[in-house]
């Protein structure tokens, strides 16, 4: 997964436009994924959403609403 971010952030320098564009969104998408993972994984360990909110650095209130769902 790392060399995978790693190639993804070296494509997002690409002197292509077009393809910096569609590297950058894939690695929107991987950190996106991600962050739902790490979420997850901290839910299931017991913390509260004001914590994990404030590692992510949002409201409360914008982490549950993103994740609460899931």
């Amino acid at each position: 997964m790392a060399d995978d971010l790693a190639e993804l952030v070296r494509q997002a320098q690409d002197e292509d436009p077009l393809r910096a564009l569609q590297a950058t969104a894939a690695l929107r998408r991987e950190i996106e994924r991600v962050e739902a993972v790490q979420v997850r994984r901290a839910r299931v360990a017991g913390l509260p959403w004001a914590q994990i909110a404030h590692a992510i650095g949002v409201t409360k209130q914008a982490v549950h609403k993103k994740y609460g769902k899931r």
